[in-house]
């Protein structure tokens, strides 16, 4: 039994419409997906044709902003860790999907490995990156202090172990590297409107649901400082997207639209987007 407050029902809109509670943590200012599927069964819950970050296609009008989006995303995803001073520009992404930031980052001249558990994302990510990708198993074999910059795009939130990763993130970042997480931030003004309709909760494949205090708490028990925190505004417009697909039963971009809009401009004052990028630092080796 568990003995947090439930902050709110759900059901799995996407693959098995089970339902699942997020339990409040207090003490971390986070929520807890429950039950959490066992560790042997989470990869049954990615077996649907919509799971859009394990395929290419452009099928419908959400896979077609998606990618257009993900363009312009990949160009500041660069331009992000290009700012990182490092000479020699070893980078990890973990939870890498179809290796397209992997491949910018590469033309750019960094040193890349990927770990993709999927099988059908890993072999399309191996194809633009001269087999740069590997299964989640390898991390276990990379080498200590070995990477200026480590990377997870939308990838916290999957991770059933999370203070066992957080632990291997500081044992493999150098000292001074950075460590750039992009989570779904459920004090968002679009996740308060859409409430169990939220895709951004995406049970049961999200396990958990971060907050700014969460994350900096997190991080700070492995000596690692939340330094700096920036918004990603696309996500507002593409969660509502999705959203009113759940809500309403089609996508209702000119509602969802506005949703975005204004989720984003409520955030200007509050600081609470739809989703954060934290840059995290290893300041403490």
């Amino acid at each position: 039994m568990h003995n947090k407050p439930i902050y709110i029902t759900l059901k799995d809109h996407s693959v098995s419409g089970e339902k699942f509670q997020l339990l409040y943590n207090k003490e971390l200012d986070m929520l807890e997906t429950f039950p959490q599927p066992e560790t042997h069964k989470l990869s049954d819950y990615y077996n649907s044709q919509d799971y859009i970050s394990h395929t290419d296609s452009q099928r419908n009008i959400l896979e077609y902003v998606y990618h257009k989006v993900r363009e312009i995303s990949l160009n500041k995803k660069l331009r992000l860790i290009n700012s990182f001073s490092s000479e020699s520009k070893n980078l990890l992404d973990i939870g890498c999907g179809t290796g397209d930031f992997l491949q910018t980052a590469l033309n750019s001249n960094w040193n890349i490995t990927g770990i993709e558990p999927n099988e059908q994302a890993r072999l399309i990510a191996n194809s633009k990156t001269n087999n740069s990708v590997f299964e989640t198993e390898h991390l276990d074999k990379l080498a200590p202090n070995s990477f200026d910059v480590i990377t997870l795009w939308h990838v916290l939130e999957h991770l059933p172990n999370l203070e066992m990763h957080t632990t291997l993130f500081k044992h493999l970042l150098k000292p001074n590297g950075t460590l750039v997480i992009a989570v779904p931030n459920f004090k968002s003004y679009d996740a308060k409107y859409y409430k169990n309709f939220w895709a951004a909760y995406d049970v049961p494949r999200h396990l958990w649901h971060f907050s700014k205090t969460s994350i900096s708490e997190l991080f700070q028990k492995e000596n690692l400082k939340l330094e700096k925190t920036l918004p990603m505004v696309f996500d507002a417009y593409y969660v509502s997207l999705l959203s009113e697909k759940y809500k309403s039963g089609f996508m209702n971009p000119i509602k969802a639209f506005w949703i975005g809009l204004r989720s984003n401009l409520k955030a200007r004052r509050s600081k609470e987007y739809s989703s954060h990028i934290y840059i995290v630092k290893n300041d403490n080796p």
